[in-house]
């Protein structure tokens, strides 16, 4: 090989090896559709999500659904992106879109230390409501009642299944289906008057330092066992990682912890923005874009991490 062949070759292969250099994602890849289901955990992530992409040249999209919803959307790609399964609650809800492959859970949790059960006032608790055996006890007390969130919801069907199954002797309690902010409304009305509450409880979430709670033991056979400890899944179509590798790099490099999805929430919950959110927690915060945006480039297959960071102002 003579001197000019030999210093192409290098050339060529130094190419190929500098991590600046990337392909560029195809037209049908642009726009990125994500489920909001109306949650502020799910808001919040879903709000770091769109502020990167956005910053990479993608056009993100928010389609406001339930939680069967954002899965027949994703199954029939009118959703590109669910970051919102919880699993083991969602589990009845996702299985038959999982059964004809329907729709991917990619394999690493973006959140891991979760919970999601009843809970009550820590008052309630001690005055002897501390197991979902106690809930039927307290019925007068209660109104007969359960605070769910938005109908469709998975907790509001596993206390839907209670109620109808009679479980712990709930036959003749109601569910209250509302939403997440209506839920809340009524804890912060039982609070302020002393009344048990009974409702659905999970963490991340600032409800964990607004009020004192205490998530009630008993329900592993409904809500899974360590008072509904869970995990949370991002969810594609079953090719969109094949069809846009560079998102899909991205999703399955979004990992989350408990308190950084606390700490945006409680600005998502004061209804701000939840992109303007997550740029801010990102200016702030600028070491976890080293991991969020590893082997991710621009739309267009340029430096990922730069085209971020100067779109977020740092």
């Amino acid at each position: 090989m003579n001197t000019i062949n030999k210093l192409a070759a290098i050339s060529l292969l130094a190419c190929a090896l500098t991590p600046s250099v990337w392909a560029a994602e195809p037209a049908s890849c642009k726009q990125v559709k994500f489920a909001e289901i109306g949650w502020a955990d799910i808001s919040a992530t879903t709000g770091v999500a769109m502020a990167l992409t956005e910053g990479l040249g993608y056009q993100p999209r928010k389609i406001l659904a339930s939680v069967p919803i954002a899965f027949t959307g994703v199954k029939k790609k009118q959703i590109d992106v669910f970051l919102g399964y919880w699993a083991p609650s969602m589990d009845a809800v996702i299985e038959p879109f999982l059964k004809d492959d329907g729709v991917k859970v990619l394999p690493k949790a973006n959140l891991e230390g979760a919970k999601y059960t009843l809970a009550v006032p820590t008052y309630a608790a001690d005055a002897g409501l501390k197991s979902f055996q106690d809930i039927a006890k307290f019925k007068d007390q209660l109104d007969g009642k359960i605070y769910g969130i938005e109908p469709g919801n998975d907790g509001n069907l596993l206390i839907e299944k209670m109620i109808k199954g009679d479980q712990f002797g709930l036959g003749d309690f109601r569910m209250v289906e509302s939403s997440e902010a209506g839920m809340l409304v009524q804890v912060q009305r039982a609070v302020k008057q002393n009344k048990p509450v009974v409702f659905l409880g999970w963490a991340p979430h600032p409800m964990n330092t607004q009020f004192d709670l205490t998530y009630l033991a008993g329900g592993d056979d409904v809500f899974g066992p360590d008072y509904g400890a869970a995990k949370v899944y991002t969810v594609v179509s079953p090719d969109y990682e094949a069809r846009c590798p560079n998102v899909g790099k991205l999703l399955n490099n979004l990992q989350f912890s408990v308190e950084i999805e606390s700490q945006l929430m409680e600005k998502v919950l004061d209804k701000q923005n939840p992109t303007e959110v997550a740029k801010e927690w990102i200016k702030t915060n600028p070491e976890a874009l080293d991991k969020w945006l590893a082997g991710v480039s621009t739309f267009d297959g340029q430096d990922g991490a730069a085209a971020v960071k100067k779109f977020i102002g740092m």
